[in-house]
C-alpha cells in the first residue's frame, strides 16, 4: 500500500495509492476498439487494460490521451486519476484516490487501548506487583495481549512445541497442528502423558481417541474456549475430537506438510489448509500464522492477513464509513501508520523490543476493541450486537517468561526470559528454508 504522507491521526488522507504498473507494447491498433482485460488491484478496485496498447513510440502528450481513453473502460467511478511519468515514456504509473475511511470516536480509543495494554504485558513480564492498569475495564475484564505470539497459548506452542523436538518440517507440522486443533494445554500434556512425545510414524487415531474420551468422561474440556471448532461431521466420528484426529491423519497422508514446505508465501499455505473439509478462513489462517512461527516457513507477517469475525465487529465500531476500502485494506492501512497514529495522540508505545505491529496483531487489537468499546462505547454496536465482555480477569503476581521465534532476533533483548533447553539445538541444527 503507498504510505501517504499526512499528519492527520484520522486518515483523511489516505486515499492515494499505486494500483498498477503499465508497460506499454506497440500496436496497430485503435485505443477505443480494444478488448479489454481485467485486472486485479490492490483494495476494491480493479482496471481494465487492454490486451492491445498503441501508446509506446507516441508522442509524449498522445500517450496520456490514449492511455487516458484506456482507463475510461475500468470501473473506478469519480475517482481522482494522476498519471506520473516515469523517465522511459512506455513506463507509467497509475494513482488513483479512492475515498478513504472515516473514522468514530473509537479508533482514538484503539490506539490508547493498545498502549496501555502492552504496558500491562511489560509491567507483568518486569515483575511489577498488580494492579498493572488504572483502566477498570482493563483491570477487571480479560483481553488478550497486543502481539499474538506473547499470549500464554500462544507462548506455549513455541516454546514448547514448535522448537521442541524434530525440527522436520513433517514432525513440525503434525505437532503443531495436533496441538492447535485443540489448542488447549492440558489437552496436549494428555496426549504427550499417555503416549510419549508425539511421533507422525507413530500417529493412532483410535489411541488418541480413547485418551481423549476418557478424559471426557471425568468431565474434563479438551477444547480451548477461546474460538469453537466445526464439528467436521462428514469423517463420521462417534465424537467430535475423533473427527479432528482423522483430519489430522487425512493431511498428513495427503502429504500436506510437504506441500506447505514448498510454499512460496503465507497466503498459498492459508490457501493450502483452506481447502481442506471443515476448515474455515479463520482456522486456515491460526494455522499458516502458527507454523509461520517454525524453521518450516519464513513469511513476514505483513505480506497476508485474514479478517476474523470479532476484527469485522472492531473495524464496524472504528469506522463510520470504510470509504472505498475493505476490511483488509483497513487492517493493512493501521499497521502501515501505527507510527504516525501514535505520534499525532501524543502516545509513547513500546513494541516488542523493536519488532512493530504485524498484520495479526492489528487484527488481533480490533478483535479486543471490539470487547471494549461494549462498556467504553455502548451506543456502538457490532453486527453480533454483544454488549458484556464474557471473560473476568483474574490478576496473578506469578511472574511470565517468554521466548519468541529465533528468527525474530529479539530474544536477547527480553527481560526475564530463559530460552528453552533446546534452543541452541534448534538454532544450529534446523533446516534452512527461503521465504
Amino acid at each position: 500500500m503507498h504510505k501517504p504522507s499526512t499528519s492527520s491521526s484520522t486518515g483523511e488522507n489516505f486515499g492515494l495509492k499505486k494500483i498498477s504498473r503499465w508497460n506499454a507494447k506497440p500496436s496497430l491498433g485503435r485505443a477505443d476498439s480494444l478488448a479489454p482485460e481485467t485486472v486485479r488491484t490492490e483494495g476494491n478496485e480493479t482496471l481494465k487494460k487492454t490486451s492491445q496498447n498503441p501508446v509506446r513510440g507516441s508522442h509524449p502528450v498522445r500517450q496520456l490521451e490514449l492511455l487516458s481513453r484506456a482507463l475510461a473502460h475500468g470501473p473506478v467511478g469519480n475517482c481522482a486519476r494522476t498519471i506520473k511519468k516515469k523517465e522511459r515514456p512506455e513506463r507509467l504509473d497509475i494513482i488513483v484516490r479512492r475515498r478513504a475511511p472515516e473514522p468514530s470516536i473509537v479508533f482514538d480509543t484503539c490506539w490508547r487501548f493498545t498502549a496501555e495494554r502492552q504496558e500491562i504485558f511489560l509491567r507483568r513480564l518486569s515483575g511489577s506487583p498488580p494492579p498493572w492498569s488504572e483502566d477498570p475495564i482493563l483491570r477487571y475484564h480479560k483481553f488478550t495481549n497486543v502481539y499474538r505470539a506473547s499470549d500464554r497459548v500462544s507462548q506455549y506452542l513455541i516454546r514448547n512445541v514448535i522448537y521442541k523436538g524434530d525440527q522436520r518440517p513433517r514432525e513440525v507440522f503434525f505437532r503443531t497442528v495436533l496441538f492447535k486443533l485443540f489448542n488447549k494445554i492440558e489437552s496436549w500434556r494428555l496426549l504427550v502423558d499417555s503416549f510419549g512425545w508425539p511421533v507422525s510414524s507413530e500417529y493412532k487415531t483410535a489411541l488418541y481417541d480413547r485418551a481423549l474420551t476418557e478424559a471426557l468422561t471425568r468431565g474434563e474440556r479438551i477444547y480451548s474456549a477461546a474460538y469453537i471448532m466445526p464439528s467436521a461431521l462428514a469423517f463420521g466420528g462417534h465424537h467430535k475430537h475423533v473427527n479432528h484426529l482423522l483430519l489430522l491423519d487425512k493431511m498428513m497422508r495427503d502429504g500436506l506438510p510437504e506441500k506447505i514446505a514448498g510454499a512460496t508465501d503465507l497466503k498459498s499455505v492459508f490457501q493450502l489448509f483452506r481447502s481442506y473439509y471443515s476448515i474455515g478462513d479463520f482456522l486456515a489462517f491460526q494455522l499458516a500464522v502458527d507454523l509461520n512461527y517454525s524453521t518450516v516457513l519464513n513469511f513476514s507477517e505483513m505480506d497476508f492477513v485474514v479478517p476474523r469475525p470479532g476484527a469485522l465487529d472492531g473495524i464496524r465500531k472504528c469506522f463510520v464509513s470504510l470509504g472505498d476500502y475493505n476490511p483488509t485494506d483497513v487492517i493493512r492501512l493501521v499497521a502501515d501508520t501505527q507510527d504516525e497514529q501514535f505520534n499525532s495522540r501524543g502516545i509513547v508505545f513500546r513494541s516488542l523490543w523493536g519488532r512493530p505491529l504485524q498484520l495479526v496483531d492489528c487484527q488481533n487489537v480490533f478483535c479486543e476493541v471490539d470487547k471494549y468499546a461494549r462498556i467504553a462505547h455502548p451506543e456502538f454496536i457490532g453486527r453480533t450486537a454483544r454488549r458484556k465482555i464474557k471473560q473476568r480477569y483474574e490478576q496473578s503476581a506469578v511472574a511470565i517468561e517468554v521466548w519468541y521465534p529465533p528468527k525474530w532476533g529479539i530474544n536477547r533483548a527480553v527481560i526475564r526470559t530463559e530460552p528453552p533447553r533446546s534452543e541452541i539445538d534448534v538454532i544450529a541444527n534446523a533446516p534452512v528454508t527461503q521465504p
